[in-house]
């Protein structure tokens, strides 16, 4: 499974952006979807998540400003990110837990990552 993310970019102080995420193969089905985050010096931390079902969870430093979604018929995963702020500037990673099925039918357990998105907020 391969994920593909888009929507990052340069935004001022309080501006928003919608960041994006595909993932595409053959022969899955995708669980948990989530968005992470990375800047320079810091450890990857998770931003939101979304269950297959609808259930979310944000990150304390993002609730009420970030929404997650998704299409689960197109597998895709949003975040729409409102009032940003410079302490959201980072590369943003999306990440699905999902299940492969070979060709022998047995399902495969595993996560896979989007190439990341920068993110760039400034004042």
């Amino acid at each position: 499974v391969q994920l593909q993310a888009s929507g990052g970019g340069l935004v001022q102080v309080g501006g928003s952006l919608r960041l994006s995420c595909v993932a595409t193969g053959d022969r899955f089905s995708i669980n948990d979807m989530n968005w992470y985050r990375q800047d320079t010096g810091n450890q990857r931390e998770l931003v939101a998540g979304i269950t297959k079902g609808g259930s979310t969870k944000y990150a304390e430093s993002v609730k009420g400003r970030f929404s997650i979604s998704r299409d689960t018929a197109k597998n895709k995963v949003y975040l729409q990110m409102n009032s940003l702020k410079l302490e959201d500037t980072a590369i943003y990673y999306c990440e699905a837990d999902r299940i492969e099925y070979g060709s022998d039918d047995v399902p495969v357990v595993g996560r896979s990552w989007g190439q990341g998105t920068l993110v760039t907020v400034s004042s």
